[in-house]
């Protein structure tokens, strides 16, 4: 088995509240190997953005991480001082932040800040520095990017300022690209012209990307992998097609089943949609997260939170605990019976 690039084990990230200590990510664990192409998805609020924020430990106060590691080229990067986790930043693992426009410096041109970058991680003088960030810019489809690269954050448009991140966060050739919603709020045909970038540059530079997201559809068209996330905790993980084919965790069916293109929907007129919120981390449910909105909830989801269990396939013995390696789980009761 490949070494895994990115193993995230048994990660907790905390926030502190007048009402004590909340967790996000309660738990997390996963692989990504070398190349590879991971989605990590559910709804807004359970967890996803926070966890990619603590593999960068860039998580600001109150917030704090509480336990775990986070590997990367089977280096802890908890263990890292700041100075060495600058140099991991960008040079290694790019980021691509979910708003652009919040994330680029409104007083620079977008030119200079990808220059220095390159002049920051890869100590190019100021001209190779310019020069480079031109060629990125062409590289990820901005026309007349000489001209661009003069411009302020303001004067692009949205597609184009997703388009500088992705340049900013690929000018160091990292080993490892973390895309926070690298879509929202672009319309559909830039959407796709996005993912397509992606996925191009992923082959020619041979990259990893977690990719996290609430669409499953992007998820569809990109990822080898999947892990579902919901009210901080893992709750299903499988290869993309296994889990469109056949989805174990009833969080997870209910997510597909909202999906316009999913299944039997396609002319329907009302989608499906998951009854109920979800919960509050200061007041979780006892057992089950899940348990509030599942339909398929019994006694023990109430008495007793499910452990991740591996998936078995037919003829194989049911109820084992997930193994760090197993690509097929689900934390849910059902599994075990």
């Amino acid at each position: 088995m490949t070494e895994a690039l990115l193993s995230i084990r048994h990660l907790c990230t905390e926030f502190a509240t007048d009402e004590g200590r909340l967790r996000a990510v309660d738990d997390v664990s996963f692989d990504l190997p070398p190349g590879g192409a991971l989605g990590l998805v559910g709804e807004s609020g359970c967890g996803k953005s926070v966890t990619s924020l603590s593999v960068l430990r860039l998580i600001q106060s109150p917030g704090r991480i509480a336990s775990g590691q986070i590997l990367f080229e089977g280096r802890d990067l908890l263990s890292l001082s700041e100075r060495e986790m600058r140099k991991v930043r960008g040079a290694h693992i790019g980021m691509i932040f979910q708003e652009p426009m919040s994330s680029l410096n409104p007083v620079y041109t977008v030119g200079d800040q990808i220059a220095e970058v390159l002049t920051l991680h890869r100590q190019l003088p100021r001209r190779a520095a310019w020069e480079r960030a031109i060629d990125l810019l062409t590289q990820v489809g901005i026309p007349s990017p000489a001209e661009r690269a003069g411009a302020y954050p303001h004067q692009l448009s949205g597609g184009m300022r997703q388009r500088v991140m992705i340049a900013m966060a690929l000018a160091c050739e990292p080993k490892l690209l973390i895309a926070d919603e690298p879509t929202t709020a672009l319309d559909v045909t830039i959407q796709a012209q996005i993912i397509e970038l992606l996925r191009d540059l992923r082959a020619r530079l041979g990259m990893a990307v977690l990719l996290i997201t609430h669409d499953l559809g992007l998820v569809a068209e990109f990822a080898e992998d999947v892990v579902v996330m919901y009210a901080g905790r893992v709750v299903e993980r499988a290869p993309v097609a296994e889990l469109f084919a056949d989805p174990r965790h009833p969080y997870t069916q209910g997510l597909l089943r909202s999906v316009p293109s999913y299944g039997d929907n396609l002319g329907a007129r009302r989608l499906p949609t998951i009854p109920g919120m979800v919960p509050d981390l200061r007041s979780l449910p006892s057992g089950c997260r899940f348990r509030d909105r599942c339909d398929k909830a019994f006694a023990l989801c109430a008495e007793e939170e499910p452990a991740l269990y591996r998936v078995a396939a037919a003829g194989e013995v049911r109820g084992e605990r997930a193994e760090r390696h197993d690509r097929r789980l689900a934390r849910c009761h059902l599994e075990a019976r």
